[in-house]
């Protein structure tokens, strides 16, 4: 009995560290549009918050592994879930502090403090990424094995409505409630009524939870470390592979960088970050040819439908990011309702939002409900969800704005129908969904383009395991590996954002969400291609695709 207390009481903290992951990530579309005007920032500038803080996981998940290849022992395992849950959590206090130490010291209009605050959020996402490769697993550890699941699920939930909350609670921190019109904030920031400083309070809360986690992790004695069982495979083509498309990122983005020294040639910055982008591309394609003729020494890489996969994440993550991270941008233009800082918080919680939704419907299936009754939750979750999101951001929203969002969860809930829990098909109804809807936002402006725009949270909401389930299928023995290169690919969240920022700075914002178009496209595509590759390896015998 007292074993299970203390296993309940790990998971409330784990299940609260999940909540702040999604608290962090979400409420950074509101301090991108903020530093832009605190800091005198072009977009594609604003733009390298999410590079910093989702290219920290790209690069933990990386030295992980290299490092694990090195002592031949997956270091996880040689640490235990536990510890390495406590370490990541120390270091993303530490990321916090130097949060806290940074924005304290950043005065308006100097864009070189804002590279120390991307370092900060540099580190913030290491710990991240050390916690949550550890975090999944060790949840399923906490208890009966049978109801993992479940745990798992209830930890989405939770970090869901992180997403939801997080940009309001920041938007009241740095804006207090009154609205401020963009010239009236501009004027209160060079006065010094309002400051970046403010946020030492939200990072000071965070830091202390990570600490008080760490030590609630370290002195439950009678929690099990746990570990994976399973051997660790090397795959050192795979990981030369992977160091060469690194070395070769961080050269373009040295040059990119390099030209905000001077006046910088946007038409430069924007071909050196496509060549980021074809760097990827071409290095995993590549890889996975050469692998296919000679498999050994690349590990899951031969398996074509775990590198179109890892694509795939790469593109979700990537899209999910930057339809929120220009949001702020979009919504100060005329067509878009000239909406200021202060007043922008709303919609980011309500796209985000849109996740949660569909991830709470994502999450019914778990729970092996009567066929009958599951077609009502499926029809009442979303809407539940949603009164949620309406609770939260009382009175942000007229009537017309919540029938037409009604209308896209709608549309949500007919893909769900449609989808059969098929992950293949759920993939391919969803990245058509959104594939319309970003082309809608595109052709259309007002209310109707804002929230087709903004539904693009509810259609990205079920990729992430479908992606995933389709990726491993047939993987055997690197099934582990390749979830390794799977989580690698939340690289998208640093690379697609500042791609279309850069694109708003050369011709505008609005058309800079051609990018969500061609994202959503390809994830359609990986739908259909991947479907076909299983099929003819025979690997869907016994699973459902």
């Amino acid at each position: 009995m007292e074993t299970e207390r203390q296993y309940k009481s790990a998971l409330a903290t784990l299940v609260t560290v999940f909540f702040f992951w999604g608290f962090i990530a979400a409420s950074n579309g509101v301090f991108i549009p903020f530093c832009k005007t605190y800091f005198s920032l072009d977009q594609f500038q604003s733009q390298l918050i999410d590079f910093a803080f989702y290219g920290a996981y790209y690069f933990g998940a990386l030295l992980l592994f290299i490092y694990s290849s090195i002592v031949n022992q997956d270091i996880l395992n040689r640490w235990g879930y536990k510890n390495s849950i406590i370490y990541g959590l120390v270091l993303s206090a530490l990321g916090a502090a130097a949060m806290i130490h940074f924005v304290g010291r950043a005065e308006a209009g100097s864009s070189d403090t804002f590279i120390y605050i991307l370092g900060a959020l540099f580190i913030i996402g290491l710990g991240f990424s050390l916690q949550q490769t550890a975090a999944n697993p060790f949840a399923i550890s906490l208890g009966e094995p049978s109801k993992g699941a479940h745990r798992l699920n209830l930890a989405g939930g939770v970090n869901s409505f992180g997403t939801a909350i997080g940009p309001i609670i920041v938007a009241l921190i740095l804006f207090g409630s009154a609205p401020k019109s963009g010239e009236e904030l501009k004027a209160m920031i060079q006065n010094g009524e309002i400051s970046i400083s403010t946020v030492q309070y939200l990072y000071m809360a965070v830091g202390g939870l990570f600490l008080a986690a760490a030590a609630l992790f370290f002195f439950s004695k009678k929690l099990p470390s746990a570990i994976d069982s399973s051997d660790f495979l090397k795959a050192p083509k795979a990981i030369g592979s992977l160091s060469i498309i690194t070395i070769l990122l961080c050269v373009c983005f040295y040059f990119i960088f390099n030209q905000y020294k001077g006046t910088p040639n946007n038409s430069l910055i924007l071909f050196l970050s496509l060549a980021g982008l074809g760097i990827v591309v071409a290095g995993l394609l590549i890889s996975n040819l050469l692998a296919r003729k000679n498999q050994e020494g690349w590990g899951a890489m031969q398996y074509p439908q775990l590198v179109l996969g890892m694509l795939a994440i790469f593109t979700y993550v990537g899209v999910e990011v930057s339809i929120q991270s220009n949001l702020g941008e979009l919504l100060k233009t005329p067509d878009f309702g000239s909406l200021n800082d202060t007043e922008i918080a709303p919609y980011i919680s309500l796209y985000w939002g849109g996740l949660m939704i569909g991830r709470w419907v994502g999450a019914i299936t778990v729970f092996n409900p009567a066929e009958g009754i599951k077609k009502w939750l499926y029809i009442l979750v979303p809407y539940i969800a949603f009164g949620v999101i309406l609770l939260v951001n009382y009175g942000a929203y007229s009537l017309n704005e919540v029938f037409l969002f009604g209308i896209c969860i709608a549309i949500q809930i007919g893909g769900f129908f449609a989808s059969k829990d098929n992950p293949s098909l759920t993939l391919k109804i969803f990245g058509i969904l959104g594939l319309v809807a970003m082309v809608v936002g595109m052709l259309a402006t007002g209310k109707i383009a804002l929230f087709a725009l903004l539904s693009g949270g509810l259609f990205c909401s079920i990729m992430w395991p479908c992606i995933f389930a389709l990726s491993i299928t047939g993987l055997g023995k690197y099934a582990s590996q390749g979830s390794a290169f799977l989580i690698m690919m939340i690289l998208g969240g640093a690379i697609i954002p500042p791609i279309q920022g850069k694109i708003a700075d050369l011709w505008n914002i609005h058309a800079s969400y051609w990018v969500t178009v061609i994202c959503f496209a390809y994830l359609t595509i990986f739908a259909v291609k991947v479907r076909s590759l299983l099929k003819v390896q025979g690997a869907n015998k016994n699973a459902s695709i």
